[in-house]
């Protein structure tokens, strides 16, 4: 439990750095924001890697145990002994999108047949010509099977109905959900490059559309209005405070496969200035709203990787190559086990993409590219080379979302070309046994690498994917070390991570992915005041019990956002 101890009046004083405050010179005084004591803080800086007390000062870190000797502040808050750490930092977490699934009807079930029941319960409390939405179902949990159609006309009673896989990469509608995207006849419903139409014995469509198949539904449905995707991120934002994040990127915001519509960023704007997003954020545009600017590929008046600040800033430009790997649809190497002649596809031709991330690294973007098969994986650092080699940029930092399915070439390949790989070790626990059954035992070794990528000498950052999976650091952190699925198979034993590294992946690791390093990722004199304390020293609990430590409080700029002991009402 935390407690204010003391209220005091405040006067602050600033050195010559903006926004970097120092104490005061010697045999001076000085007045903090906030005073944080008694606590255990673990900071990952190696001068000073513990400290007893921080002190906040415009939202930095004002100093540590003995540079604080002599100070007050506008309030004291008393640790009593809790275990602190730098504010986690999920380098792939998709808010608004978790905004919105918490505002539909929750899949997450083991059966066909609960999974209709929900549609039929949610349906029967709507209009009958109301859509029915919901997200987060799992063909691997449910047999094998994806809900269809026809099935979905009963259970909905003939509403129009749109069923999200978890992945985001798919999904299945009803017949009159057919009819809203323009196709009252199935039978002209056409195939759509870059995705997949699922089909009946009679070739009409099951209800499954995937990849870029989903955009005929997208156009319908899309985009939620302004007020509902605002209070969507407060949701979320709200959740994830709860979980001690406290930074995030979002992979993939306005128009494309992961996004909204053309006002999201106006969205994350409003959200921040209402007080409802709680983190700190950095936006990544989809590929599809970047155009022709002046002969570069940007925004609207040139704009590009960079701008905003320490809140809310544009990040990489996101760009999708391939689909997911429990769906089935990453592009690979070799065939899905068990689906001879099926390798997956790109979303587009490979020398279209080429082309795209060649015109953005020459924009002066980072570029992150989803790519999940190693097949896509090499297009990728393939065309990744060839933007280097062709216009040299220091330290570019381009991406590659998931990585999911790596060979020791390729992970070699990816350290030599200093891009660095955002891989999920979320997904093992709730995806484990779906990728398993994908790839069969041998090639299983190569999916999903963390400590091959260490090794290698790759910085990696931590992600959850969310709400692909749920979000919460710390279960990430305790997939990245145990490496166990849901029924308790080994995943990927040489991959995992010792606790400290697990930690440093969502904290340093997380902030040099977009370039924030000098701003967070450690507790250090000027940097951010961001911070998680929880219920038990995460380095030292047994590896098996890390998934059970508690978030007691989280701070965001010396602020508290959340705390289980109401500190702040």
């Amino acid at each position: 439990m935390l407690l204010i101890v003391s209220v005091v009046q405040s006067v602050t004083q600033p050195d010559g750095a903006p926004g970097r405050p120092v104490p005061a010179p010697c045999g001076g005084l000085m007045r903090l924001d906030a005073l944080f004591v008694n606590g255990r803080f673990t900071t990952l800086d190696a001068g000073r890697p513990e400290a007893t007390r921080l002190g906040v000062l415009a939202g930095r870190v004002a100093g540590l145990d003995e540079e604080l000797d002599g100070v007050t502040a506008d309030v004291v808050i008393d640790l009593r002994g809790g275990y602190a750490v730098p504010g986690f930092n999920d380098a792939h977490h998709h808010l608004s999108m978790r905004g919105q699934r918490l505002r539909e009807l929750d899949l997450r079930t083991g059966s066909l047949e609960e999974l209709y029941a929900r549609v039929a319960e949610r349906a029967a409390g709507l209009p009958a010509d109301a859509w029915v939405r919901g997200a987060g179902y799992d063909q691997n949990k449910l047999g094998g099977a994806h809900p269809t159609r026809e099935a979905l006309d009963k259970a909905a009673g003939g509403r129009p109905v749109w069923l999200q896989h978890t992945s985001g990469h798919m999904g299945v509608a009803s017949t009159a959900a057919f009819a809203l995207m323009g196709f009252p006849s199935l039978e002209d419903f056409p195939e759509v490059p870059g995705g997949s139409v699922g089909r009946d014995a009679a070739g009409l469509p099951d209800g499954l559309l995937t990849e870029r198949a989903q955009a005929l539904a997208h156009a319908v449905l899309r985009p939620v209005g302004h007020e509902a995707f605002v209070a969507g991120i407060g949701l979320a934002s709200e959740a994830a405070a709860a979980e001690g994040l406290t930074s995030f990127t979002e992979p993939g915001v306005g128009l494309g496969l992961a996004g909204n519509g053309p006002l999201d960023i106006a969205g994350f704007q409003d959200a921040a200035r209402r007080g409802l997003l709680l983190q700190r954020a950095t936006i990544m545009p989809g590929s599809p709203n970047l155009h022709d600017v002046g002969g570069s590929l940007g925004l609207d008046l040139g704009l590009r990787t960079g701008l905003g600040d320490e809140w809310l800033r544009i990040g990489p430009v996101k760009v999708f190559s391939d689909g997911s790997l429990i769906g089935r649809t990453a592009a690979m190497c070799r065939d899905y086990a068990g689906e001879p002649g099926n390798r997956g596809f790109l979303q587009e031709e490979a020398a279209a993409l080429r082309e795209f991330i060649l015109r953005a690294h020459d924009s002066g973007w980072q570029v992150a590219t989803h790519a999940i098969g190693d097949a896509a994986v090499d297009v990728v650092l393939d065309a990744y080379a060839e933007a280097q080699a062709r216009t040299p940029r220091p330290d570019a930092r381009h991406r590659i979302e998931h990585c999911a399915v790596t060979s020791d070439a390729q992970v070699a390949r990816v350290a030599e070309l200093g891009v660095i790989p955002v891989p999920q070790g979320r997904f093992v626990s709730e995806l484990g046994d779906g990728m398993l059954a994908a790839l069969g035992p041998e090639r299983a070794r190569g999916c999903y690498r963390q400590r091959s990528f260490l090794e290698a000498g790759v910085v990696l950052p931590g992600s959850s994917d969310c709400p692909v999976v749920e979000g919460a650091p710390l279960l990430g952190i305790h997939d990245l070390v145990n490496q166990r699925t849901a029924t308790g198979a080994p995943f990927n034993p040489e991959e995992a991570l010792t606790a400290g590294q697990a930690l440093r992946a969502y904290t340093i690791g997380s902030a040099y992915a977009v370039r924030e390093e000098h701003l967070k990722g450690t507790l250090s004199r000027g940097k951010l005041a961001d911070f998680a304390v929880l219920s038990d020293d995460l380095l030292a609990v047994a590896s098996e019990r890390i998934r059970d430590v508690a978030v007691t409080a989280t701070v965001v700029g010396g602020r508290v956002v959340h705390d289980t002991a109401d500190l702040t009402a």
